[in-house]
């Protein structure tokens, strides 16, 4: 006898993918581009992977005497030690006095669920949630889930195409107190000392804390260091603060959704304390992470020869990037596009700005089916041999219709 469903009233949820993805999948035109992917890719139009990575997943696939227990609630405790030496230094004083620790999260968005939850219970005061990047956040909707009021701030300055600083300092002084920062990718954020120095004294007087997000070490500058330069320069100075650190880019491992919560406190004792609460919360989350990609990344970091081959894959991957761009803004000055395109190569990493207009890029989607964001920020690893001309081509034509319409 049929029954009314519970579930009669449940409306489909719209846009479970993006837009722009959705309207590139309709379109049936067969040189179609979309240049808006999030993983890295390669020439022939695959996602990045480092090879020594495959070997090493080969490795551990063959290996008999792997255990395949669950983890720990905190995760791989070797993964942990090699994440944190990844991200701060292996003679970080930080490591030394055992005050920076972190938990095993899945997912890119996981430190970022079990950083809010922490947050929510144990900041009654921070109300507030102010993310600052280059782009809009996937992960502000994890707030607004907890209950915090969201604001979100771009620090690209489309008048005069480049990071601004200035942007960044104007937010945080205009910020609440007791509330909490997001500090997304701002590698290409370019500060001066006196700067810093302001940013930092704001902070701490307005009891501000700082929530980072590094989400693919290494592929900015192809320098490690550099890449983590900003949380390396909070942590010298004493602050405490949360890190998304994800894994997954710049290993290559994409479906793995391998990430961490990395915990900075003044002390060790304020660091137990913190991480026992957050393992309290990934009970209810997911228990036990994941090994495989774990397993892999920790393979690679504590070997020596195995670390010194990635860094090497990262480098090469880095300097294609800088190629692709380079070879950009040179057709497009071969064809006399105008303008100035120094902004393509100022750019760091694997996505950037293009700097057109809402009516440059919609020629582009309707006329030349290349598909990209209103905010022109593209991957410049889907630009390769067989299509940069023909990308090339049709932002000069773009820039030069909508000039003479």
């Amino acid at each position: 006898m049929p029954t009314l469903s519970v579930f009669m009233d449940v409306p489909m949820m719209h846009k479970l993918e993006g837009t722009l993805l959705k309207t590139y999948k309709q379109d049936d035109y067969p040189d179609k581009m979309f240049l808006a992917y999030k993983v890295c890719m390669t020439n022939e139009g695959q996602p990045w992977v480092s090879l020594v990575v495959n070997k090493t997943r080969l490795q551990i696939a063959q290996d008999p005497s792997l255990n395949y227990e669950y983890l720990p609630m905190i995760g791989m405790k070797s993964f942990i030690q090699a994440s944190l030496e990844l991200l701060f230094g292996k003679y970080s004083q930080a490591i030394v006095e055992n005050r920076v620790g972190g938990v095993h999260t899945v997912g890119d968005s996981g430190a970022f669920q079990l950083g809010a939850q922490f947050l929510k219970t144990w900041l009654r005061d921070a109300q507030v949630v102010c993310m600052i990047s280059t782009q809009k956040e996937p992960y502000g909707i994890v707030f607004q889930d907890m209950g915090f009021t969201v604001y979100e701030y771009c620090i690209w300055d489309p008048k005069h195409l480049c990071m601004d600083s200035n942007i960044f300092l104007d937010v945080v002084e205009q910020m609440p107190r007791d509330c909490i920062l997001v500090i997304g990718n701002i590698t290409d954020c370019k500060w001066t000392q006196s700067q810093l120095a302001k940013l930092m004294l704001t902070i701490k007087n307005k009891r501000i804390f700082p929530f980072f997000d590094i989400p693919c070490q290494g592929l900015s500058t192809g320098d490690l260091e550099e890449d983590a330069e900003i949380l390396q320069y909070f942590v010298s100075q004493g602050f405490e603060f949360f890190c998304s650190q994800s894994l997954s880019k710049n290993f290559g491992i994409y479906d793995e959704g391998l990430g961490m919560l990395v915990v900075a406190t003044l002390n060790n004792q304020h660091l137990l304390c913190v991480l026992s609460q957050l393992m309290n919360y990934t009970q209810a989350l997911w228990l036990n992470p994941p090994a495989r990609g774990a397993r892999i990344i920790t393979s690679i970091l504590c070997n020596p020869a195995l670390q010194g081959e990635w860094k090497q894959s990262l480098k090469e991957v880095v300097e294609n990037i800088m190629l692709i761009k380079e070879k950009v803004k040179e057709k497009l000055r071969l064809l006399g596009t105008p303008g100035s395109w120094d902004h393509i190569t100022e750019q760091t990493g694997t996505h950037g700005y293009l700097g057109l207009s809402h009516q440059q890029v919609e020629y582009l989607i309707k006329k030349k089916h290349i598909y990209m964001p209103k905010s022109t920020r593209i991957n410049f690893t889907c630009i390769n041999a067989s299509n940069i001309d023909y990308i090339t081509q049709s932002i000069n034509e773009a820039i030069l219709f909508t000039k003479n319409s």
